[in-house]
């Protein structure tokens, strides 16, 4: 049972006797939460402060209208005003009892399903399949994971979507640099490896021409006006007003930042020109390939022409680069019910645009065919002067298959913060034309930081490697296995460490409110104390050692589980905690931030850390005790199992 919602139901139902209140219910009953501090009870409302705004009456009157009118009687104790008009609940210690052992008894641990389930597609990760993945690739992997499996234990019907980028620029450089620079044994040997070469050694000239012709000058030019700049606010002669010399100095020093920091980029330039220039086998390939950026583009568009020497090549690239991804997502645990690339779609995307022109939503501009949007300084391009498609004409071409193949009711796109303006522009000419019925979300994240605050790269500057990042994680989890007296053989530490080693990396990534940016740092991620995957983990490990010592199962514990006994603070306090998980996988679903399971999850393990100090299991006083502390063990560890199941991280048995 969701206590919550049944307590914002019962207010939602004393709002309609208060003198002077109309309109939606629902932000007013929103306010009704969990309480901070045992002290104010075990939920509290916050609604009348608000409520005396709207009304023009006080909030403590506002409050006893509301508490006056409110019957949660059968549930909670008599409810109390405090201080300005905060409502404080106490749920009875016979509810909390009576619905601990009915969750106790529940496969689903008293989590009930929506009333209303809805058809919901998540589209996350999406690599870039020529590429290798990286460290920017796992935030969206398992948040969106994390999402799917939430919303699917609730109830909804769930798709999850993997949009691979199989289609792009990046298949176009890869063909140019098998055309030009492949070691053919190498590719037959080892050809994920050789193709990524290829990658970034035709990526690393088309950046060196790109820079010395374009970056450097443009550069250049920056600091000359900026050097201007500087010179103009030096010149400005004091006034002897302290707050406009200083607001003068101010603007100065600002200047003077922005011209170093311009300087540094152009020294970081001029750097990788060099590295080019002065390298002996690269120099002389930069000379020799002066036209490679638009010559890559035309590699590309031969692909799309179907050409058939490139499309031989793509068929011929596509399946290692798919296999190892494939391995890399079955290291995290994670599956997709659809991978659909942006191949997939090639075929559709002239009708999309012809359909938009039909619509009169896309018209001519400088031969480019484009969407303009009330509201938007920019239009949305769907097909560019040369004919070429962009993201925008797959990802309408997208929607429109969904819709036609699955009906949703709502579309998640679990995609990095920095393509909100994609997405916005995206669901507006989505709505125009004719998806106005399912709901579309931008579900963003924020990004991984190294230690300097700035984008967690390798020390020569290029992307961590996924793979790379989590051999790491288990690496240094071995430490932790190999420490532990139970683990007896090399093939169990190995798997523990490979369990904590990996739920580390997600559970530190789903800890943080995923709007935030976060610092990885494995000490942290791998410590045993704190809100980390390594101490939730040995937390349902030290929970499974109580029923060793007691002679019984956990499945036993829980079966018997008729009547629960609250008698402590601590038990009451494990009991009420337990309830609270079908709550926090409602508020997951609502705004889409795993976050809020991993706090439930750690506080849920305080509680019962709290509880198994002060009251004792194996030896309880009596027979009917020591039955209700071991169900409450038993519930506990099969929450905090599941809690992590669904976010992805496996739990070990002993450790």
């Amino acid at each position: 049972m969701n206590l919550l919602a049944e307590i914002r139901s019962r207010f939602a139902t004393a709002l309609a006797s208060v003198d002077g209140f109309t309109g939606d219910t629902r932000p007013i009953v929103e306010l009704v939460r969990p309480s901070s501090d045992a002290k104010f009870g075990d939920y509290q409302a916050n609604c009348a402060m608000p409520l005396g705004k709207q009304l023009g009456k006080p909030p403590r009157e506002i409050a006893a209208s509301l508490v006056e009118a409110l019957d949660v009687s059968d549930w909670c104790e008599t409810p109390e005003i405090a201080g300005p008009g905060f409502i404080n609940l106490r749920v009875k210690d016979e509810q909390i009892a009576r619905l601990v052992a009915r969750a106790a008894q529940s496969e689903r641990l008293g989590v009930p399903q929506v009333a209303t389930p809805q058809t919901v597609v998540v589209d996350y990760s999406s690599p870039n399949v020529a590429k290798p993945m990286h460290v920017g690739h796992i935030r969206s992997t398992v948040i969106g994971a994390a999402l799917a499996e939430v919303l699917r234990f609730l109830g909804h019907r769930v798709i999850t979507d993997n949009h691979i980028g199989d289609w792009g620029t990046q298949f176009g450089m890869i063909i140019y640099g098998y055309k030009h620079f492949v070691d053919e044994v190498a590719l037959e040997k080892t050809p994920v490896p050789e193709l990524t070469r290829l990658y970034r050694l035709v990526n690393r000239l088309i950046e060196y021409h790109a820079a010395k012709t374009t970056g450097l000058p443009a550069m250049e030019e920056r600091i000359a006006g900026q050097t201007k700049l500087v010179a103009e606010l030096g010149s400005v002669p004091a006034t002897g007003d302290k707050k406009v010399d200083k607001k003068e100095a101010k603007k100065l020093h600002a200047a003077e930042n922005s011209l170093r920091e311009l300087k540094a980029d152009q020294t970081s330039l001029q750097n990788q020109i060099a590295a080019i220039d002065n390298d002996p086998t690269l120099g002389p390939l930069a000379q020799q390939h002066t036209g490679i950026g638009k010559a890559v583009l035309q590699e590309t568009a031969k692909l799309h022409e179907g050409d058939p020497t490139n499309r031989d090549l793509w068929q011929r690239i596509l399946p290692p680069c798919l296999e190892e991804i494939d391995a890399t997502y079955d290291r995290l645990g994670v599956t997709f019910d659809q991978t659909l690339g942006e191949s997939f779609y090639h075929d559709r995307l002239a009708k999309v645009v012809d359909d938009l022109v039909a619509r009169g939503l896309a018209t001519e501009s400088e031969g480019a065919m484009c969407v303009f949007l009330e509201g938007f300084d920019a239009p949305m391009i769907v097909r560019k002067k040369d004919g070429a498609f962009l993201y925008s004409t797959t990802d309408l071409a997208t929607i429109a298959y969904r819709m036609e193949e699955w009906q949703p009711d709502v579309i998640l796109y679990v995609v990095d913060y920095r393509q909100s303006l994609h997405f916005e522009q995206l669901f507006a000419t989505a709505r125009m034309s004719g998806f106005d019925q399912v709901e579309l979300q931008h579900v963003p994240f924020g990004t991984v930081l190294g230690e300097d605050g700035k984008p967690y790269k390798t020390r020569s500057g290029s992307a961590v490697g996924l793979g790379g990042l989590l051999d790491e994680a288990v690496d240094r989890a071995r430490a932790i296995a190999d420490g532990s007296k139970l683990l007896t053989t090399d093939q169990e530490r190995q798997q523990v460490a490979q369990r904590i080693g990996i739920g580390a990396i997600k559970y530190a990534d789903l800890a943080h409110n995923r709007t935030s940016d976060y610092v990885f740092s494995y000490d942290k991620m791998l410590a045993m104390n704190g809100n980390t995957a390594a101490y939730m983990q040995y937390s349902c490990a030290r929970v499974r050692g109580i029923f060793a010592k007691a002679g019984v199962t956990l499945e036993e514990s829980l079966s018997q589980a008729c009547e629960i006994k609250l008698d402590s603070t601590a038990e009451r306090a494990l009991g009420l905690a337990l309830l609270q998980f079908a709550e926090t996988l409602e508020r997951v679903a609502e705004d889409y931030r795993p976050n809020h399971l991993t706090t439930y999850l750690f506080e849920l393990a305080s509680r019962y850390s709290d509880f198994f100090q002060n009251c004792p299991v194996v030896k309880a006083e009596s027979t009917e005790i020591r039955a209700s502390r071991l169900a409450l063990c038993a519930l506990t560890v099969s929450t905090l199992e599941t809690g992590l199941r669904l976010l992805g991280i496996e739990s070990v048995e002993r450790m």
